[in-house]
């Protein structure tokens, strides 16, 4: 899967966390988040909106993230209930 199928994927399974999802699918879809989260960080820097711009796109990408890493776990043999040591940190 390339960049691009992968992002389309993302989007278009944004609420989809039933399934499975490929490796490449999964790393695809972090890469993009890093790229935009640094890309909104570059743009709130250059704009003075002290990380409205980051907030939008981290309130945007939460639910087609998360159905992302449900669907690669699932792929992996595991639980959605992972993602809890993500959330929770203790």
């Amino acid at each position: 899967m390339s960049f691009g199928e992968a992002i389309k994927s993302g989007f278009r399974n944004y609420v989809t966390f039933s399934g499975r999802a490929t490796r490449s699918e999964y790393w695809y879809w972090t890469l993009f988040m890093v790229l935009g989260s640094v890309g909104a960080f570059i743009l709130d820097s250059g704009l003075g909106t002290f990380g409205m711009l980051g907030g939008l796109f981290a309130l945007a990408m939460f639910l087609p993230a998360n159905a992302v890493s449900v669907r690669r776990l699932h792929d992996t043999g595991r639980s959605a209930w992972w993602l809890l040591f993500l959330w929770c940190r203790c």
